[in-house]
């Protein structure tokens, strides 16, 4: 038995699930490209994988379903696939249920004009505000002074919801390492980011230390959504000054915003990012073995990909890659690159008693080893 991450190729965009040796299940985002039903490739047909996934395990709902913040790429289509409680519209027996919706703060607050927003992120943020208000059915990340001033302009108070809310720097109730060999550390947003932030999205995203448990020894997902280096260097300093530093090391990395440059520095480089002092610490921090996962496009290294502006950029990969040499790490995958057009299949990641350990195929079949295990750690 072991605990499964999966890292699904769905472009520039994210989506990732944890599967717990128990069978829950935590859904990190979701992006579904709507030309996958056409078998129209390269990307994954997510709505037909997670539906199939979830029948052969004889499943409805998962228990958790994280958005780490409201951008496109990141609810993309989820609309149309998850129950919603907050209309009857958003409910019939072929919707995937969600027993608890995570959520930053942000993703209730964030009041930019209609034409501003998704039309998806405004069905999202009612649902949000539907479960708060129920006081059920969620988790919210930070509780800045605008939460408390929204909960009391709808008869509430934050004493009434404070069981429903995770602050950076705690362990979110939800699951425990004795119960479920799991724990999940938050990070971000902090409340500052809300509060002061005038770009309530990536600022104001999640961000975990995912710990897992397996036998004596213990090992580390850095979850990471669409930072930038500022406020990667928030946690850092932060996070070491609380006498937390163990919560900084890695195992296995999620590299920020589909491998942007902005996640290391405001500086992309000519040939390779540089990153800040601080991020630079964070990035040292990879344990002997460790991997790093770019869940974007392939990232080409010719002049027109030097040039281009939007993510993947490879000055920003060569210094990740740097830093995995360093640490002595095993293997830097990027999702669109490790699946084949013709049959798109999620990148896996085991959690057992040799380590973590990197499979290719359908979760359903023997895992089939591609790269050496992590060493045993803690």
């Amino acid at each position: 038995m072991a605990h499964r991450i999966l890292f699904y190729p769905v472009g520039n965009g994210d989506t990732s699930q944890i599967i717990l040796e128990n069978g829950k299940r935590i859904l990190f985002d979701f992006r579904h490209i709507k030309k996958t039903e056409e078998e129209e490739g390269p990307e994954i047909n997510l709505k037909n994988r997670l539906s199939n996934e979830l029948k052969d395990s004889n499943r409805s709902a998962f228990d958790v379903v994280a958005f780490t913040h409201s951008d496109k790429d990141h609810i993309e289509n989820s609309t149309e696939f998850f129950e919603l409680l907050h209309a009857d519209k958003y409910q019939d027996d072929n919707r995937i249920r969600i027993d608890t919706l995570w959520v930053p703060a942000s993703m209730i607050l964030e009041t930019a004009t209609t034409d501003e927003q998704s039309s998806e992120f405004i069905i999202w943020r009612q649902e949000a505000r539907f479960r708060l208000k129920e006081g059920k059915g969620i988790r919210v990340f930070s509780k800045p002074d605008r939460l408390k001033d929204w909960l009391k302009d709808n008869g509430l108070t934050i004493e009434s919801r404070k069981h429903l809310i995770t602050d950076a720097g705690q362990i979110v109730p939800d699951f425990t390492l004795e119960e479920d060999d799991v724990e999940f550390f938050c990070h971000s947003p902090f409340i500052k980011h809300v509060d002061e932030g005038e770009e309530l999205r990536n600022e104001g995203a999640l961000i975990f230390n995912i710990r897992f448990k397996k036998g004596l020894n213990k090992y580390n997902y850095l979850s990471i959504g669409d930072s930038e280096y500022s406020v990667l260097e928030d946690i850092v300093s932060i996070t070491k000054s609380n006498n937390n530093t163990d919560r900084l090391a890695w195992d296995l990395f999620n590299i920020p915003h589909h491998c942007s440059y902005k996640a290391l520095s405001d500086e992309k480089g000519e040939e390779i990012t540089i990153p800040t002092p601080l991020v630079e610490e964070l990035l040292l921090s990879g344990n002997d073995g460790a991997y790093l996962v770019s869940s974007s496009n392939s990232i080409k290294d010719d002049e027109e990909s030097r040039q281009q502006i939007q993510p993947p950029h490879i000055q920003a990969r060569k210094c990740y890659a740097k830093y995995l040499t360093k640490n002595n790490g095993c293997k830097l995958l990027v999702t669109m690159e490790e699946s084949e057009e013709s049959d798109p299949k999620p990148s896996e990641f085991c959690i057992d008693d040799e380590g973590i350990t990197l499979a290719k195929g359908s979760i359903s079949v023997a895992h089939i080893i591609t790269s050496k295990p992590a060493p045993r750690a803690g």
